[in-house]
């Protein structure tokens, strides 16, 4: 024989409502309860009693079913990250542009290349740091490949230093050479660090110092933050290739295959 569940409702419940139809049905009251003032809330108003007996079985089934509210949170979970998925989607598509096209962002490979890998990345992250080398075999390989840099420092105010110097280093036609220099440096890039790698690479480092506080700095910056977060990119790197946003480190098996499928499509 079935062990059966006992609620505090003061009668016995009807077979349909048994199972996981009750734990739905449940759900559904709860979202009743908590609805606004108006007509939709006026007719599903309870009294006292009503209430008190809903809550107990709610109470009780859960109690007596923990696993159904792991299920719950594990739905209400892959909602969450579906939703955040076709949103960011969506801004994609709305914003191709701004992603693999902006002038003012520095790329990488083959300017007129007919596939493009765009990085969201920080100079102090060390999974960055980690997928470089494929990006620069891929950029070796590829000859019909745009690598395209987005500076997103989340990493703090030496992060930020760090992606204003390679900015401004365009200036002088060296964004390149201090990009590659700044991946490689093996620990901290603190300040005395970042102007030290800066003058390896025959930068000019008191002009660079002016040029990192122009105001077009601070727009691309916000810019690419903004446009992170419109893409769910929330830590480094994060890649875009083709209509895929990819979150993490990722392997220069799996960037071939992006690739590949971007130029498919």
């Amino acid at each position: 024989m079935t062990n059966r569940p006992s609620f505090r409702s003061p009668s016995p419940l009807p077979h349909w409502l048994r199972g996981r139809t009750l734990f739905w049905l449940a759900v559904a009251l709860v979202s009743l309860l908590s609805l606004p003032p108006g007509p939709a809330a006026a007719a599903a108003e309870f009294t006292a009693e009503q209430r008190q007996a809903i809550e107990g079985i709610i109470r009780d089934y859960l109690t007596a079913h923990p696993d159904l509210m792991l299920d719950l949170l594990q739905a209400a979970e892959e909602k969450i990250k579906s939703d955040s998925r076709q949103k960011a989607a969506a801004a994609l598509s709305a914003r191709r542009q701004e992603v693999f096209d902006d002038p003012d962002t520095p790329i990488a490979g083959n300017p007129k290349g007919d596939a493009a890998v765009v990085e969201f990345f920080d100079y102090r992250c060390p999974y960055c740091k980690q997928v470089e080398p494929a990006l620069e075999a891929l950029i070796a390989e590829d000859r019909q490949l745009r690598v395209v840099y987005k500076e997103f420092p989340v990493l703090g105010a030496d992060s930020i230093a760090a992606a204003r110097a390679a900015l401004a280093a365009r200036k002088q036609g060296k964004y390149d050479a201090i990009h590659r220099a700044l991946m490689m440096l093996k620990g901290q890039i603190d300040e005395a660090a970042l102007f030290k790698t800066a003058a390896s690479v025959g930068l000019d480092v008191e002009r660079l110092k002016r040029d990192m506080a122009a105001p077009e700095i601070d727009r691309m910056l916000k810019a690419n933050h903004a446009l992170a977060e419109a893409l769910d990119i929330r830590g480094t790197p994060g890649f875009v290739v083709g209509n895929e946003i990819v979150p993490g480190a990722i392997s220069l098996d799996a960037l071939k295959g992006l690739i590949a499928a971007s130029r498919k499509k």
